[in-house]
């Protein structure tokens, strides 16, 4: 797969297919644009449909520093201005959310037209006065721990939870040996910063067209409501639950997903 140069220590991974208005995909936290083998061909039959590897994960580079979601931010914009593209949709799930939400405070709309959220609360830290939130303090220190000495199991243990239905082991392999590309210190210093985002302030700064998508399954990793808050704060924005889906409807209800993106960006 190519690779485009950022600057001297840092190459970005990507894969890409189709021609037409581009569809920039952001992968989650410890994981990798190979999450979106789903959407790149079906979605580059209309347009050109593009994921990459968020520096530290995938095939990018393992860098030292530099892995906080503004600076991600600033890894994609520098990506999209290399790359030559414009008039991008920018197709964010779950920590990939709040990559665009900084990208977003950094550069408004620049080279942007539209943005999709899949499945992201604007902060995943249990805020006094935020109730959706995934972790507190000593279970986000001992998650980082835990990444510190067995990652492997952490992986093993964190995959099943995202779906609905588990996925076939064949599948459950694959992902962990993608989730294990990234080194130890990486994963729980962006496991660290992600935790600690309120971007429920920023939101209404994003002022394209925007399609906010949640999974519906009861009892899911990441309540409906808090994805529903994105919707609600982001003026204009449409909303759509998908009932068998747990936080990967990209991958659960793939064909419906890719129908209704297709949609979304045809329209623009």
């Amino acid at each position: 797969m190519p690779k485009i140069r950022i600057n001297d220590e840092l190459e970005i991974n990507y894969e890409e297919m189709g021609s037409g208005r581009p569809i920039v995909f952001v992968h989650g936290v410890w994981m990798s644009g190979r999450y979106f083998h789903k959407q790149l061909p079906a979605l580059g039959q209309n347009h050109h449909s593009i994921a990459l590897d968020l520096r530290g994960h995938g095939q990018s580079s393992h860098t030292e520093d530099g892995h906080t979601m503004a600076t991600y931010a600033e890894d994609l914009h520098a990506f999209l201005k290399i790359k030559g593209l414009s008039g991008v949709v920018l197709a964010g799930w779950s920590m990939g959310c709040m990559v665009l939400w900084d990208y977003f405070k950094k550069f408004g709309d620049e080279n942007v037209a539209a943005a999709i959220f899949v499945d992201q609360s604007p902060s995943d830290f249990k805020w006094p006065d935020w109730d959706f939130g995934l972790f507190d303090l000593p279970t986000l220190v001992h998650l980082m721990s835990e990444v510190q000495t067995g990652r492997e199991k952490v992986y093993r243990d964190f995959i099943p939870m995202l779906f609905k239905r588990p996925p076939p082991a064949e599948e459950v392999e694959w992902m962990v040996a993608e989730n294990m590309r990234i080194p130890a210190a990486i994963a729980s210093a962006v496991l660290f910063d992600q935790t600690m985002q309120d971007y429920r302030a920023d939101l209404a700064k994003v002022t394209v067209p925007t399609l906010v998508i949640a999974g519906g399954m009861k009892d899911k990793m990441l309540p409906t409501e808090s994805v529903k808050y994105v919707h609600e704060n982001i003026s204009g924005s449409r909303f759509s639950v998908y009932e068998e889906s747990n936080h990967c409807p990209f991958l659960e209800e793939a064909e419906r997903f890719n129908r209704e993106v297709d949609a979304f960006v045809g329209a623009l």
